[in-house]
């Protein structure tokens, strides 16, 4: 059964009432179009039974269409006066998912335990400005989730799915495919939202799978990620001295994992960065 979905007049009026102009610092633009949220739930591809994770869901006009294609939906709104009316807006438009839904108002950042039943999909329209670290940090405090669809800056969507080699590809990139095999999933223009951003949007799905085999840990993993491409226009060898203690360290230990000192992270796999993290220097 499909809920009552918010258009351009219903959003205006919500915000309206509870006096609230959408701000940069929070990173909202309202998603005013039918179409988009539905094509949004279409690439999450939700199962009956997915616990669906939504991170700022604002007014609700994702809410309302991702409740009829999932068990139960948890959302994060930082915003107070949002995250206080937003049970109203599910049990007057959609009241017959209302058991299925509970908002918990904090920062995503900040999240590492939720009520209910544990998350199986993250399914969010997320603030520009701090969408990478949100998707990172829920993937490694919340392993249950399996899927993940998020509506990010255009920009950032190309960043956390390219592939070795590509111009785009850096650290957002190597971090994300840790926790999964990610691929953009659409494309989202400006007129969709209110206010209108001024960049465009992209959609990136995430299919969760396990991170590399390694002794190293994942923070050592990333800390090499970090060196490498703080100076990516280095090779290796130069970008890691600090990472190793010196240039003729960070050699060794690139020789060690079976990689040319000379290369420059943007040629390396998460699997080589693992690699190299093993080799980390002791003393």
């Amino acid at each position: 059964m499909t809920s009552d979905l918010l258009g351009p007049a219903e959003v205006r009026a919500l915000a309206a009432e509870l006096g609230i102009r959408p701000t940069k610092q929070l990173g909202q633009n309202f998603v005013i179009d039918h179409g988009t949220v539905r094509k949004i739930v279409r690439a999450a591809e939700l199962r009956p039974d997915d616990v669906v994770l939504e991170v700022g869901p604002g007014l609700g006009s994702l809410t309302l269409a991702l409740l009829p294609s999932c068990a139960s939906l948890t959302a994060v709104e930082i915003d107070p006066p949002l995250a206080e009316r937003l049970p109203q807006t599910i049990a007057e438009r959609a009241p017959e998912h209302a058991a299925g839904f509970r908002v918990v108002n904090a920062d995503a950042l900040r999240v590492t335990t939720l009520p209910g039943p544990a998350p199986t999909a993250l399914v969010a329209n997320l603030p520009y400005n701090v969408a990478v670290p949100v998707i990172l940090h829920l993937l490694q405090h919340v392993p249950t989730i399996r899927r993940t669809l998020v509506m990010v800056q255009a920009e950032v969507a190309d960043r956390l799915a390219a592939a070795p080699g590509s111009r785009t590809y850096g650290v957002p990139s190597v971090k994300a495919q840790w926790y999964a095999t990610v691929s953009r999933a659409g494309s989202i223009g400006r007129a969709v939202f209110w206010p209108a951003p001024n960049v465009d949007s992209g959609l990136v799905a995430m299919d969760r799978r396990d991170p590399p085999s390694t002794s190293a840990s994942r923070e050592q993993v990333f800390a090499v990620v970090d060196a490498a491409f703080a100076q990516r226009r280095k090779g290796l060898r130069a970008a890691l001295a600090g990472w190793a203690g010196s240039p003729g360290a960070a050699a060794e230990a690139l020789r060690a994992a079976g990689i040319d000192p000379l290369t420059r992270g943007e040629a390396l796999r998460v699997e080589d960065f693992a690699r190299i993290a093993e080799q980390r220097p002791t003393g």
